[in-house]
């Protein structure tokens, strides 16, 4: 007798604390999450387009430079209900 590995395959791992979260968070048929943001930089008002991620939670604070001045910025991201992302940008040293 022939055995393929396909005739008995694994039972599927467990979702994880993320995987969950995300599914709680985002149902399938709500659409997708915000994974981009155009922000302009608090120093010189250019606009800069930054990546987003959905799957580091629903309230997320962090500091990225400017793509085109290179100053530091404090970046708020609020994920809502919808997927949608609100994105605060303010000067990381408070100006």
């Amino acid at each position: 007798m022939i055995t393929r590995s396909n005739d008995n395959p694994a039972p599927d791992p467990e979702p994880d604390d993320a995987d969950t979260w995300l599914d709680d968070a985002f149902p399938l048929g709500d659409g997708v999450a915000d994974d981009s943001s155009e922000v302009y930089c608090p120093y010189c008002g250019e606009p800069n387009e930054i990546g987003l991620d959905p799957g580091s939670g629903p309230h997320q604070e962090y500091v990225e430079d400017c793509q085109v001045c290179c100053q530091p910025w404090q970046l708020v991201v609020q994920y809502l209900p919808d997927g949608s992302a609100h994105v605060t940008v303010t000067a990381a040293d408070g100006e």
